[in-house]
């Protein structure tokens, strides 16, 4: 059963920084995109940021230039380093992956639990 894990996440102030992780078990042919998503309670889940298998990275406006998302394959591992947090990136992040159970299935979307962060002024 495939699974997300995902670590990290609480309190700063801001312009602080925090990492969240999210690592990948289970049984699985492979994951093409891994990523990151967010929501609040007056907002729709949104994308914050994504990487393929090949490192291909896409980020939302409100984020560029101060999060970074990674990926370490061989530890089926994403990671979000937030930077200059800010009051509005509150929300509780969810981890998100693509991935295929086996070679022959087709690719199937799977979110892991979500963590909150939180941005104080």
């Amino acid at each position: 059963q495939f699974q997300l894990v995902v670590t990290g996440g609480g309190l700063v102030q801001a312009g602080g920084s925090l990492r969240l992780s999210c690592t990948a078990s289970g049984t699985f042919f492979s994951i093409s995109i891994m990523g990151w998503y967010r929501q609040t309670s007056e907002k729709q889940r949104e994308l914050v940021a994504i990487i393929s298998n090949l490192d291909s990275t896409h980020y939302a406006d409100s984020v560029k230039g101060r999060f970074t998302v990674s990926r370490d394959s061989a530890e089926n591992t994403a990671y979000l380093q937030m930077d200059n947090l800010k009051p509005e990136d509150t929300a509780v992040y969810y981890c998100y992956a693509t991935y295929q159970r086996a070679a022959h299935m087709q690719a199937s979307n799977y979110w892991g639990q979500g963590t909150q962060v939180t941005v104080s002024s």
